[in-house]
């Protein structure tokens, strides 16, 4: 088990791993390598990360990390992706009887309708308070919005097919009414309501950096357009703004077959700052507080909390030192606190 394992040095070694590996498929695309005993194949890495972790990790999640290390090594995984959490192949019901160890909760519901593909796995969960529904987005492209009515739910999906790129986050832009994606080279919005089965969808792209995480400005100054808050692999923070006029003037002549209207990413004025030496984990506005928080594995420039028009000039900002980063944070407005966790 995994108590038995010194993690710490597992995942030493498995980093060193992963390293070699990238620096071997580096050295085949320029065509400088050459074949040896030390060659690492798909053999050689099942093995030695079940060496590291043992049964804590499954084979497909195996399987996914080497690939996307050999389709794209300049793009580096997280390692927290080789232990994904996926739903097991019986798809039964939990026991109503069964307490969880560490929150007690007065009811579970499952929602037993599959909106997503075998492999794949949710990567962003909005809630829409005011009106009453859920938006999911999967990491492969399905996008879902859950509407609670009459004491049943009913899902609206959106398959966004892509080539490697995979979504990395969402959130929904409540004055447009759209739902918003990032994956790592494009963002994407979906018109939710759209009851067509094509040009149903908008791609923005292309992103120079990797995005790994969005998140709305709920502002009610302007409610003819939206905000968007972006983080990147590189420390950067983006902000976009939109109005519904962008969706008509801005789309390129897209094939009548094709299902999206591709928007050039150069046509918009989307401001950007560094703030972080490391991927942005997470971004987000607080209403509350009238400020944006965004967060890093950085040690440095752990957490930034700062007004959005920071963004767009070069004055200092708040920023907070956190020993090994920040993962993830919240706010609390009954308690007027901010946590965090590393």
């Amino acid at each position: 088990s995994l108590e038995l394992i010194d993690f710490k040095n597992a995942l030493e070694q498995f980093q060193n791993l992963v390293e070699k590996m990238i620096i071997q498929k580096t050295k085949e695309s320029s065509g400088l390598y050459t074949k040896d005993d030390d060659e690492i194949g798909y053999d050689k890495f099942y093995t030695a990360t079940r060496t590291f972790f043992g049964p804590a990790v499954k084979d497909h999640n195996i399987q996914a990390f080497f690939r996307k290390i050999m389709n794209n090594p300049d793009e580096r995984p997280d390692w927290l992706e080789i232990f994904g959490c996926f739903t097991g192949e019986s798809g039964g019901m939990p026991s109503e009887s069964k307490e969880s160890m560490v929150f007690l909760v007065s009811e579970k519901r499952q929602i037993a309708r599959s909106v997503v593909r075998r492999k794949d796995v949710i990567k962003g969960l909005v809630k829409v308070p005011l009106l009453h529904f859920t938006v999911t987005a999967s990491q492969k492209g399905v996008l879902t919005v859950f509407n609670k009515q009459r004491k049943s739910f009913f899902n609206y999906s959106f398959y966004f097919h892509q080539d490697t790129a995979w979504i990395t986050g969402c959130d929904f832009l409540p004055n447009l009414q759209y739902v918003v994606a990032v994956t790592e080279n494009s963002i994407l919005l979906w018109d939710y309501r759209s009851k067509e089965s094509k040009h149903d969808g908008f791609v923005i792209k292309p992103m120079k950096n990797c995005l790994r995480c969005v998140s709305a400005v709920t502002v009610a100054d302007n409610l003819a357009e939206d905000t968007i808050l972006m983080g990147d692999d590189k420390g950067y923070v983006y902000l976009l703004t939109m109005t519904s006029d962008d969706f008509l003037m801005k789309q390129s002549k897209a094939k009548k077959e094709s299902r999206f209207k591709f928007l050039d990413s150069k046509s918009f004025n989307i401001l950007k700052r560094k703030l972080h030496d490391d991927w942005v984990g997470k971004v987000k506005y607080i209403s509350a507080l009238k400020r944006f928080g965004s967060c890093s594995t950085d040690k440095i420039n752990s957490f930034v909390l700062e007004d959005i028009r920071r963004l767009e000039d070069n004055l200092p900002v708040k920023e907070f030192s956190v020993p090994k980063g920040v993962n993830d944070f919240t706010y609390c407005g009954k308690a007027k606190v901010i946590v965090t966790g590393g």
